[in-house]
């Protein structure tokens, strides 16, 4: 049988954090029950370091089965070399400067996992998979008070 399982939303809160980011907080219908296939995820201790191997997944727009993708988390100077004064402070780059494998379109807000936390959400990119063009994810760790906070809050 499928291990694939739809939560309803009660609503989505959005939070601009700044113009270059913006974090949507999902209230459920009803709480989520924990088995093998349903686990939360930690937050990060610290922000991932070059060359840290991480996992990326989404649904690449329209796939019956979740896509996944071990990468490795690039230098700042790789990515704003690929992606100039776009690149802040709040983001990362990851894959592979030579392109082949990449996150794209449709897969946007799914997580980067690295060493079992939560390391960044999928940002955004240019011409998918192509040299010189990695993947640029939202960095979790420059929000994890924040989140910590929002969470206790609630």
């Amino acid at each position: 049988g499928s291990t694939l399982e739809n939560f309803n939303l009660k609503c989505i809160c959005t939070f601009m954090i700044c113009l270059s980011n913006r974090l949507d907080r999902l209230l459920l219908k009803k709480p989520v029950t924990l088995n093998e296939y349903v686990k939360p995820i930690r937050l990060p201790e610290k922000c991932s370091s070059v060359g840290e191997k991480c996992l990326v997944s989404g649904w690449a727009g329209s796939a019956s089965v979740l896509q996944c993708l071990n990468l490795p988390v690039l230098s700042e100077k790789t990515c704003k070399h690929a992606y100039g004064k776009t690149i802040t402070e709040n983001m990362f780059c990851a894959g592979f400067v030579k392109g082949g494998k990449d996150s794209c379109q449709g897969d946007s807000g799914g997580p980067v996992v690295c060493g079992g936390q939560l390391k960044g959400f999928v940002s955004f990119g240019r011409d998918c998979d192509k040299p010189d063009h990695p993947g640029v994810y939202a960095d979790v760790c420059r929000y994890t008070e924040w989140m910590k906070s929002t969470i206790a809050k609630n």
